[in-house]
């Protein structure tokens, strides 16, 4: 089945997100403590589709040795996985561009992997605040790329743009072959 990766700075509020578009409270594991995701967790959503929960990058009350087993693991995961139909990269809204998440962007785009970014907590910043961070994100990101990926604004507390994301998937999910991925790709 068509697989659909999260991944996302510690505490951009992916657990939430997960929730909010399956929901179902309590999905995803809500954690205060940066790091709590440790493992790829996968989802079966509709019975049609995998959510892969990935482990936070960044900060995370861990040992050294262990994020940078993640970084391995998150890598091989992202540039092997057949299935892998798409990485929604998470953003926090109410934060400038952060080194960490262009980073990993010119990551997925160097290996040629499908990613969308989808803004997080929109719903803490007011319509104002909101449009004048979008704007200048977009901005920032102009100065080095040609073309934006396609972005969506999230709110895990008001369900904004959960059909848009759910939406996504389904129009993604409608550009596989007719019996879907073989077991030898």
């Amino acid at each position: 089945m068509p697989e659909f990766a999260f991944i996302g700075r510690s505490n951009v509020g992916k657990s939430s997100l997960i929730n909010m578009l399956c929901e179902r409270k309590g999905l995803a594991k809500i954690s205060s403590t940066p790091g709590k995701t440790q493992t790829i967790n996968h989802f079966l959503v509709d019975n049609s589709w995998y959510l892969a929960d990935l482990p936070g990058f960044g900060y995370a009350k861990t040992p050294k040795s262990l994020r940078n087993d993640w970084v391995g693991m998150i890598s091989e995961y992202l540039r092997l996985r057949k299935n892998l139909m798409c990485t929604f990269i998470l953003i926090d809204s109410r934060l400038e561009p952060q080194a960490i998440d262009i980073s990993f962007m010119e990551f997925m785009a160097k290996n040629e992997l499908p990613f969308v970014l989808v803004f997080t907590k929109t719903d803490k910043l007011g319509k104002i605040g909101q449009e004048k961070n979008l704007d200048y994100y977009k901005k920032k990101l102009r100065q080095s790329w040609e073309e934006l990926p396609q972005l969506f604004v999230t709110s895990a507390d008001t369900g904004a743009g959960r059909q848009e994301l759910l939406g996504f998937v389904a129009a993604t999910n409608s550009l596989l072959p007719p019996g879907g991925f073989r077991q030898d790709q």
